[in-house]
């Protein structure tokens, strides 16, 4: 399937139903409809609103929509996104808020690079804004990243975190989410053996797939189940003339998204039936429950093919990081020399994208680390989005991240070694 015709046919078969959408709500809206009196018109209006808007969001990045936030002085400061160090496949940003004093907890956010965008951290950004100074991995889309630009894969990846922990310095506190997870644990062990002054004070690892092994969900079995071959020749695909990326080969968003959906599908299939029904009633707005999950849902953007198959193949198959097996640029990664670094493990009980167990697993490997500095949280009740989005994540896990910040923002000392008699 790596051909330019196969990638620009799922992009006309996006276009031709949001045209069908759009054709349909147009048809209803007409002032000549009005007069047959007809209920099926409203319904007809409502599918093709609801259809439109689904299809027009899985190509457009969505804004971080974040204007202001609401000072120590009680006044609502703007919010100004701005960029720290711009690299081909990804950015680091930080949501400066001019007029008010520099919070002295700094944070960066490690967004997932799993087919959505960063802004899939929009709630998590915008809980901690009030407290912390927030930065952010802000990765591009693929499709849009020229092939001069050279391939990304996950030890690109991992050393694009190690440069933006060096550039933000060692009074820094590290949360990554869900899938950089297990990467973020090497970037830091990285550090810990080739510049240790440079790790960070704390990290804090979310619903991430740190031993995929430890608990099977539908994931692990998926990349148990299929070779790479197999996945190389039915997911890869080339990018099409449309973008600036043509002829790079990428696993496509739209694939990733039919993933996310198949795995709850009658869910999703009655939320949208559900939507309908409210749009023909006139119950439905533009900012309602359904339309800002699936704003936000339904955008996804492109991966490399080699970021992709690298993932499947290092992370989920050989376990390279749960085996403590894991090389970047020819050097081995000894998870076992971080020693100064606070880790905290946070999981859902709930979660069925990276179950419990699977993200704990991070501790064993921590074996140069004393157990002070080592702590763990099961939310009960809570699935993937909510550990780090949701109600959990506001009430309890929040907090007790930013109490493990601060437990662990002094300068970190090295572990007395007793001498051997």
């Amino acid at each position: 399937m790596k051909y330019m015709f196969t990638y620009d046919l799922m992009e006309s078969a996006r276009n031709t139903n949001q045209w069908l959408g759009a054709t349909a709500r147009a048809f209803a809206a007409y002032p000549g409809m009005a007069a047959t009196a007809n209920p099926w018109i409203d319904w007809i209006g409502a599918w093709g609103e609801v259809t439109e808007r689904t299809f027009e969001r899985m190509v457009a990045k969505p804004d971080w929509g974040i204007s202001a936030v609401t000072g120590e002085d009680g006044k609502d400061h703007t919010v100004v996104i701005e960029t720290r160090v711009a690299r081909p496949f990804g950015d680091l940003i930080h949501f400066k808020v001019p007029g008010r004093r520099p919070r002295k907890r700094r944070v960066m956010l490690v967004a997932p690079m799993s087919g959505h965008y960063a802004t899939l951290l929009r709630k998590t950004v915008i809980s901690l804004l009030p407290d912390c100074e927030v930065y952010i991995t802000d990765w591009h889309n693929a499709r849009d990243i020229p092939v001069s630009a050279g391939k990304f894969d996950v030890e690109d990846y991992t050393l694009y975190l190690v440069d933006f922990m060096k550039h933000l310095g060692p009074d820094l506190h590290v949360i990554a989410v869900c899938q950089p997870a297990p990467l973020t644990l090497a970037a830091t062990a990285y550090l810990a053996g080739e510049d240790p002054k440079a790790q960070p004070r704390s990290l804090t690892l979310i619903g991430g797939p740190i031993d995929p092994e430890a608990n099977h969900t539908e994931v692990t079995d998926f990349g148990r189940s299929v070779t790479m071959g197999q996945l190389e020749n039915t997911m890869i695909q080339r990018v099409g003339y449309k973008y600036a990326g043509v002829g790079r080969l990428v696993y496509p968003g739209l694939l990733q998204l039919q993933s996310f959906m198949s795995m709850n599908a009658e869910t999703h299939a009655k939320a949208f039936s559900d939507q309908i029904i409210r749009v023909a009633k006139g119950e439905a707005s533009d900012h309602d429950k359904h339309n800002v999950f699936y704003d936000e849902y339904l955008a996804v953007m492109d991966m490399t093919s080699e970021f992709y198959l690298s993932t499947v193949e290092r992370v989920f198959k050989n376990r390279d990081i749960a085996r403590n097996d894991f090389t970047v640029a020819g050097k081995t990664v000894d998870i076992g020399k971080i020693s100064t670094v606070a880790v905290k493990v946070v999981e859902g009980e709930a979660d069925d994208i990276s179950a419990p167990g699977q993200c704990l697993a991070a501790l064993d490997l921590l074996t140069g680390l004393p157990d002070s500095k080592k702590a763990a949280h099961l939310e009960p009740g809570a699935g993937h989005y909510g550990i780090f989005a949701g109600k959990s994540w506001r009430n309890n896990i929040r907090p007790l991240v930013l109490d493990f910040i601060d437990a662990n923002s002094g300068t970190p000392s090295k572990p007395k070694i007793a001498a051997v008699k």
